[in-house]
Order: C-alpha cells, then structure tokens, then sequence
C-alpha cells in the first residue's frame, strides 16, 4: 500500500504516519530524513544535494525523486511507503507519478488532513516541551500534571520553537495553501484523493484514517 499524507503544519501528520507504519507494515519517508542520510552516509545524490543545500538552494525536484526511487526499491520496502512532505507542487506530483509507472508501481490514496487554520495557528502557537527530555506540551490541551514541572523527567525548565508564533504560523499556513491548492484536483481527478477530518484527539483522526484504509 503506497500512501501520501497532505495537511499544513500542526495537522499530526508525523504521528498518523507513525501509526500507519505499525499498523500496516509501511515505511514513512520523509523527504527531509531521506536527504540528510543521504548526505550523512556520503551516497553520489548525497554529495550533490549537500553542495546544492550548501549554496543555500533547494534541491532540485530530479534529485528528490532519485532518493524517493532509491528508498522504494530495498527490500524493507516491499509493503509499501507513506510520504510524508512530498511533492508539494504539481510538477513533484508529475515526476513522482512517472518514477513510480516505470517501476509498475501506483499510489493507493492520497490523505488529505483537513482542519480549520484558526484551530491549526491555536495548536501550533501553545505548543511547548521539556528542555530535559523533550516531552511535549500544550498551553490549553496537555498541560504538565503540576505547573512547571515535566511529568516524565521532573525538569523544571521549558522551551518553545521561535518560529511557533501566530505571524509565522500565518505565513507557513498561507505558503502551503498556496502550494498545494492544485494537488489537490490534481489527485482528485485521478481518484485517490480522501479527505479525513483532523479535528479531535490523535485517537479519532487515526481512526477515521483506519475506517477510510479499511475500504481500500
């Protein structure tokens, strides 16, 4: 089962892609991961990319695609892949779909992770964690047990991620609808494209995805 995961920052897609992994057997690829081990273990498209981050530019949509054709092709692959951050724009969607037909292969579904901006910028913006263990909080929906103090690590001091602000959460959100409005008739039309609802805890929306598989 090949799956791609769509939804703006703060929409859980990281963990939903975790659960999928566990779940069915698939490998989640991060296209971020996939070029930093690219780059770490010195591979040929590893060295290309690091000259080209290097020099402050973005990789080119060719050599993402390489490493996305790369990955699929080991055997802890066989069961399939989510993506998780790609493509992002119609002519990633194009190559990704040419890669995968010269290798027999198709996407299964499309997820898009659907929730209201307001209610992404309030999740996004009261998000906070443990400068000790790195365990996550929520101003409004998961507060530490006693205030100030870590449930797990009993460390008292907190940290908060710079761009976690209303006006860049505003910024990313708006950069991401701008991104990804065409994909998203682009999958339609092809008919893979399933909306989930990502209101509500992590229990429910992996349940929506779970209910929506259960028909593929």
């Amino acid at each position: 089962m090949n799956l791609v995961l769509f939804g703006p920052p703060g929409t859980g897609k990281g963990t939903q892609a975790q659960r999928l992994e566990k779940r069915y057997g698939v490998v989640k690829l991060s296209t971020g991961d996939m070029l930093r081990a690219a780059v770490a273990c010195g591979s040929e498209l590893g060295k290309t990319a690091q000259k080209i981050m290097e020099a402050g530019a973005l990789v080119p949509d060719a050599i993402v695609v390489d490493m996305i054709a790369q990955w699929i092709e080991t055997p802890d692959r066989l069961n399939g892949f989510v993506l998780d951050g790609f493509p992002r724009t119609t002519p990633q969607a194009d190559a990704l779909g040419k890669m995968l037909a010269a290798k027999d292969m198709k996407l299964d579904r499309v997820i898009e992770i659907k929730v209201d901006d307001a209610a992404l910028i309030e999740r996004i913006t009261g998000r906070f964690s443990c400068a000790g263990c790195g365990a996550g909080y929520h101003e409004k929906f998961r507060r530490p047990k006693v205030d100030g103090v870590c449930d797990s690590c009993g460390a008292t001091e907190f940290t908060r991620r710079q761009d976690d602000n209303p006006e860049t959460v505003r910024a990313r959100l708006k950069a991401y609808h701008r991104q990804t409005a065409p994909l998203l008739p682009y999958y339609r039309e092809k008919g893979i494209l399933e909306t989930v609802d990502g209101a509500g805890s992590i229990e429910e929306v992996w349940g929506r995805i779970e209910a929506l598989l259960g028909r593929v």
